[in-house]
């Protein structure tokens, strides 16, 4: 049976969300110490693991900003999900993705909140005729297995681009093709990793799917 959630656990949560959604990162021991209104430490480390143990949210022990909120959470607050803005990346030659801290986007509830999404931002046309274009903002999931087709983060010697992969019974059997016909396709060699799936464009928090 569930755990449900009680007043005092959803005060916390709330306390989270408010501060991830103002200040762009979660808030230390300290921080939701203060909004409590506890004395100890020992309090927040209690409420947030029957948080954690109810899959309310997820965090490294080891890290004090590392509090993130999981669909079962955003579902006891009713709000919508939030997702962290990593930075750029390209729809073109592959280069490398800037990593910005402290920005996060609210997500539509209509966008199914996954366990471990980002967004970034695209620079170049290599995939417009997937309905990716230059500055559009993407949702990104984490993944280990991607299929025939699948529109993909991935990267080529340790640099970020954005194309479809495909699977093939013919040579060249894998590789990254773009959808642009400008732009040549991208081989498989060891250089090349996959590092999630593209799941839409976002426009004001909702997700638009690509083609």
């Amino acid at each position: 049976m569930e755990k449900q959630i009680t007043k005092r656990q959803k005060d916390l949560l709330s306390i989270i969300y408010q501060y991830i959604q103002d200040s762009g990162y979660p808030p230390t021991f300290e921080e939701m110490r203060e909004k409590l209104g506890v004395s100890s430490n020992q309090s927040v480390v209690d409420l947030l693991k029957k948080l954690l143990d109810g899959g309310f949210i997820q965090r490294q022990a080891s890290e004090a900003r590392s509090v993130a909120i999981l669909p079962r959470g955003y579902k006891a607050l009713d709000q919508p999900s939030l997702a962290p803005f990593l930075g750029a990346t390209t729809a073109g030659v592959p280069a490398e993705s800037i990593e910005i801290t402290g920005q996060w986007q609210q997500l539509s509830k209509e966008v199914e909140r996954s366990r471990d999404v980002f967004i970034l931002r695209v620079r170049g046309d290599s995939m417009m005729n997937a309905g990716i274009n230059d500055n559009d903002m993407v949702l990104v999931e984490h993944r280990e297995h991607f299929i025939h087709k699948d529109i993909v983060l991935a990267e080529v010697d340790h640099e970020a681009t954005i194309k479809r992969f495909m699977s093939v019974d013919t040579p060249p059997y894998l590789y990254l093709k773009p959808e642009n016909p400008a732009y040549e396709n991208i081989l498989f060699k060891d250089n090349v990793e996959l590092k999630g799936k593209i799941l839409g464009v976002l426009n004001s928090g909702t997700l638009k799917p690509v083609k």
